[in-house]
Parts: C-alpha cells; sequence; structure tokens
C-alpha cells in the first residue's frame, strides 16, 4: 500500500531526495528526478532573507513542473518570520512546504533555528502551529532525534507537531550534538512509526547509503518512505539502485565511466541552462568532483575540472575522461 501526504498520492517504499544546502538546486534535482527520486524539495531557504529582500533567498524557490511534487524548505527562528516565509514559499506553487527543524550546522542550530529549536520544543511546536494556519499548502517538519543523548524528545514531540496539523514527519536518526557523526539511530524512529497515535506518514533519514541499508529500513522500522541525503553527493543514480535492489534483492551493475561523463554533461548543461554560464559553471564544481571519486591517476584531471573557467574546455575535459577511463 501506498501512502499519502496531503492530497500526494506515494507509492509503497517511496525514496525521497533530502534538502541540502549548495547540492539540492534546481540542476541536481532534475537529475535526480530522472533516476526515480519520488520527491524533492530545494535548498533550504532563510525565512529572515525573504523577510529581509535577499534575492538569493527568492532564487531558490523556484520550481519546475517536471520536478513534482517538490517542496520547499524553510528555516528561521521567528514565529512571524517564519509564517511570512511560509506565505512568500506557497506563491511559487510548490506541493508543500516542509519546515526545517534539523539541519545542524553551527551558524543556523546557534541562532535557534534547525536543529537549534530542539531546545525550544515550545517556540518550535508555536512556530508549526502557525506555519500550519497561514498557508493552504500541506506543511511537513524535519527534524532530528533532540538536542543531545539527554534530551531525546522525539516520541513525544511527534505527536506534538501531528497535533498542529502537519502532514508528514521526516527523522534524522541522530541528535544535533552528533552532527553527522556516529550512527544514525532509527530504533527511536522506529518507535515513533509503531506509535498507534501517529497518523501521518514517517519518513527516516540517515545513514542509506545503498540499497541494503534502504531495505533494512523499510523492513526493520517501517518507515513509509526514506530519504537520501549525502549518498547522493557524485551519485545521484543511486535512487535507480535502491529501487532496484529492494524490487530484486541485488545490486544493479555498476554506471560504466562513459555513462557516468554523459550524466555529467548533461547535468553541467542543465546548470549553465539554470544559472548561466559563470555561475552554472562554478556552482557545478562541486558536483563533477564528485562523479569520478573512485577512477584511479585522477587527480590532475579533477583539478581541470574543478579550476577551468572555460565552459567549452571543461565539457572537453568531460570527453578526456570518457577517452581516457571509459573502459572501466
Amino acid at each position: 500500500m501506498g501512502f499519502k501526504i496531503g492530497d500526494i498520492e506515494f507509492t509503497e517504499r517511496a525514496v525521497f531526495l533530502a534538502p541540502m544546502e549548495d547540492v539540492t538546486d534546481a540542476s541536481f534535482r532534475y537529475i535526480c528526478k530522472e533516476f526515480g527520486a519520488d520527491m524533492m524539495y530545494t535548498e533550504f531557504v532563510s525565512s529572515d532573507g525573504l523577510v529581509h529582500n535577499a534575492q538569493k533567498s527568492f532564487d531558490k524557490m523556484q520550481v519546475y513542473d517536471y520536478e513534482r511534487p517538490i517542496g520547499i524548505q524553510i528555516y528561521g527562528h521567528l514565529p512571524d518570520a517564519m509564517v511570512e516565509a511560509a506565505k512568500f514559499a506557497e506563491e511559487y506553487k510548490p506541493d508543500l512546504i516542509d519546515i526545517n527543524f534539523g539541519c545542524p550546522v553551527n551558524k543556523i542550530a546557534k541562532r535557534g533555528a534547525g536543529s537549534g529549536m530542539m531546545r525550544y520544543p515550545e517556540k518550535m511546536l508555536e512556530i508549526t502551529r502557525k506555519v500550519v494556519e497561514a498557508v493552504k499548502l500541506p506543511v511537513t517538519v524535519k527534524t532530528r532525534l533532540g538536542w543531545d543523548e539527554n534530551s531525546l524528545i522525539i516520541t513525544e514531540l511527534a505527536e506534538q507537531l501531528q497535533d498542529c496539523g502537519i502532514k508528514a514527519l521526516t527523522i534524522h536518526g541522530r541528535t544535533r550534538c552528533q552532527m553527522y557523526k556516529g550512527s544514525a539511530d532509527w530504533s527511536l524512529i522506529g518507535e515513533v512509526k509503531r506509535n498507534p497515535r501517529i497518523k501521518i506518514p514517517i519518513i527516516g533519514n540517515g545513514d542509506i547509503v545503498d540499497g541494503s541499508s534502504a531495505k533494512r529500513a523499510f523492513d526493520d522500522y517501517g518507515v513509509d518512505a526514506i530519504m537520501v541525503g549525502r549518498a547522493t553527493y557524485g551519485h545521484p543514480w543511486i535512487f535507480r539502485e535502491i529501487k532496484y535492489y529492494l524490487e530484486h534483492g541485488e545490486q544493479m551493475p555498476p554506471l560504466t565511466v562513459k555513462e557516468k561523463v554523459e550524466l555529467a554533461k548533461k547535468h553541467y548543461a542543465k546548470s549553465i541552462e539554470v544559472k548561466g554560464d559563470r555561475r552554472g559553471m562554478f556552482e557545478m564544481r562541486r558536483h563533477l568532483s564528485n562523479y569520478f571519486k573512485a577512477l584511479p591517476d585522477f587527480k590532475e584531471t579533477r583539478m581541470k575540472l574543478v579550476t577551468e573557467t572555460d565552459p567549452v574546455k571543461v565539457v572537453e575535459t568531460l570527453n578526456y575522461v570518457a577517452q581516457r577511463w571509459g573502459d572501466m
């Protein structure tokens, strides 16, 4: 059986792309959608940036019909600013609005935003309630287990967030203080999902890196969907790999270097189409350096990919990669 977030229907064992700053821009989402991502999100958008009319924040909210379903994720620590941000986001016509109570990075969390909100659950609930009331779109939340090991509040918090009117909850299986260290603890995610009082879909996040870890998340913890984050870096075909494994119980044949080159060129072209030559080229560097991570004797070529300033020469370098390592 599938599930619904508001009126959005999903198949059983859906696989979502996590929202990630400087990663999940429109060009990357375009590639992930081609490989079967069931739900995607924008990079996270600052409510303060929207309230203060920062163009970069508004640019992040541009979504395209081929991406649907897609959510705009907002973050902040001031209830009124978050309400305004949600209203701005709604004007861009996403399928839902997601509230980021999960990001652990210092510049966000130490201001009380993102997972910093785990120290102020009453304020978190106030923001959630007000955002739900302010918009017509479904509102969802992404959060963590708690601030630290001594404040694992997610079991009770999940019920309280549901009472605020959210339509789904994504839980990353770490505390804020863990950042991305150690292993994600899925036991509390499973506890939330098994709670008979929880009626909304629960999406599990943390350490999903391949088909077997995805299968374990579904089989052992019963989540409605999984969300894949850092494992997508330079590896957007992971969605196809996971779905292949879930269906066949074995790994999909790996992509060849030539296939990766063609994919990188498509991604690069989309980045330039969306952002223009200069910005599109510079912002692709983080992706290009990751597409070919395992190749031997690649250091010099990698340096060319991440320092070249002529878009034509970047494509020439990619063609060289196919020629030099194409049999791998």
